[in-house]
Formats: C-alpha cells, sequence, structure tokens
C-alpha cells in the first residue's frame, strides 16, 4: 500500500469520525435531533448510528434500537451515551446496503445526515424499506440538493472537495426523490436551511417517509 493510500485510510478511519462527532453535536443540532426521533416506537433500526448522538431523545415507547454502523471509532465514541440510556442498544450490522435482518423486522427507522454518505443510498432505503413492517415509518433529518438553483450550482462545484474532505459525503443527494423512488410516502416534510450553516452544506430535509405496500 502506498503511502498516500494509507495516510488516506488513517484519516477516514481515525480522524473522520472524531469530526463528525463535534460537528454533529452542535447545539442546533440537539433541536433537530429531538424532532426527529419524536413518534419512535417499537423495534427501531437506526442506520448511521455515528456516536449516539440520537440516543438522548429516544422516546419511551422505543423498546430497543438496532444501531448500524460501520465505523468503529464511532462506536466507540458513543459508549458514554449509550451507557447513560435505559433504552437497550445494540450494534447490530455495519452496511446500510445490506442490513442483517429478516424482512419486516422493525417499527420504525431513523436516519440523521446519513444518506449523504452512504455510497448506494438507493440500495440502503430500499434495504429499511424491506426490513420495516407493513405501514412502518422512517423518521429522517438529511442534508442534500438545495431548493433554490443558485445554492445548487455552488454544491455542485464543491461536491468534489467535501467528498474528499469528509470520506465520500455528498452535497447533492435529492432526498426526497431518493425516498420516494425506494418506496416511500412521504407523509410530514419540511425543508429549510440549517440555521447558523452554509447554505451549500446546511440544506436539510426533516420529516417522515411511510413504508408503501
Amino acid at each position: 500500500m502506498s503511502s498516500r493510500k494509507a495516510a488516506m485510510g488513517f484519516y477516514a478511519k481515525q480522524i473522520v469520525p472524531r469530526i463528525v462527532d463535534v460537528a454533529c453535536g452542535a447545539d442546533q443540532a440537539r433541536d433537530l435531533r429531538r424532532r426527529v426521533c419524536a413518534g419512535l416506537e417499537g423495534e427501531v433500526l437506526e442506520i448511521g448510528f455515528g456516536s449516539g448522538h440520537n440516543v438522548p431523545f429516544y422516546p419511551p415507547a422505543v423498546r430497543r434500537v438496532a444501531a448500524v454502523e460501520p465505523s468503529d471509532v464511532g462506536w466507540r465514541l458513543a459508549a458514554k451515551r449509550i451507557a447513560a440510556t435505559t433504552t437497550p442498544v445494540e450494534r447490530s450490522g455495519l452496511d446500510g446496503q445490506s442490513l442483517p435482518f429478516p424482512d419486516e423486522s422493525f417499527d420504525t427507522a431513523l436516519s440523521t445526515w446519513t444518506l449523504c454518505t452512504i455510497p448506494d443510498a438507493d440500495a440502503a432505503l430500499r434495504e429499511v424499506r424491506r426490513v420495516l413492517r407493513p405501514g412502518g415509518a422512517l423518521h429522517f433529518v438529511e442534508h442534500g440538493l438545495a431548493p433554490d438553483e443558485r445554492v445548487r450550482r455552488w454544491q455542485r462545484r464543491l461536491d468534489p472537495l467535501q467528498q474528499r474532505l469528509l470520506d465520500g459525503c455528498h452535497l447533492t443527494r435529492p432526498i426526497v426523490g431518493l425516498l420516494t423512488t425506494a418506496g416511500f410516502t412521504i407523509t410530514e416534510l419540511d425543508v429549510f436551511y440549517e440555521e447558523g450553516a452554509p447554505k451549500s452544506l446546511g440544506a436539510l430535509s426533516l420529516g417522515i417517509a411511510v413504508r408503501r405496500p
């Protein structure tokens, strides 16, 4: 392995999860996490669990969370948050594109700032749909393609740099289109720019998508 590849591998595995942990723990993100977690219930699948920033906001109706997280560093950073909750949380998979669960295993699902980085977001959403029970809901907050063309132009310019700096994170994924194509009906949706963030980075979609039959 070349020294450059080794350095990039170290950066992606050791540094990026720590950057994401700090960035995703910002105060404004806490309010969004509280909103998106409201209404979760029963057996919950969380893809892109990261370092567990959603854990404090799981409602009492959540019986158990199956956490899908590829990063060992992210999982270690989550340890204190998991220890502080009474909700059982189990690391149950490494790849959102290939979930190790039977069909119709979960009541609800959660994805927060995850679809931007999964290499094949279409495959991941199809997997989430597969493991949700009929009528099960995916709660999501994701950054992606902005609603305004002027901002979109900047996103397209910055996207290659964003992917290099944050290990494949995309700025231009059409969140609503991805969800509907994967077999979900969006029942609640709020599209807005995150306060305090550059518009190219903070174009957010927050809502609930229900599995179609």
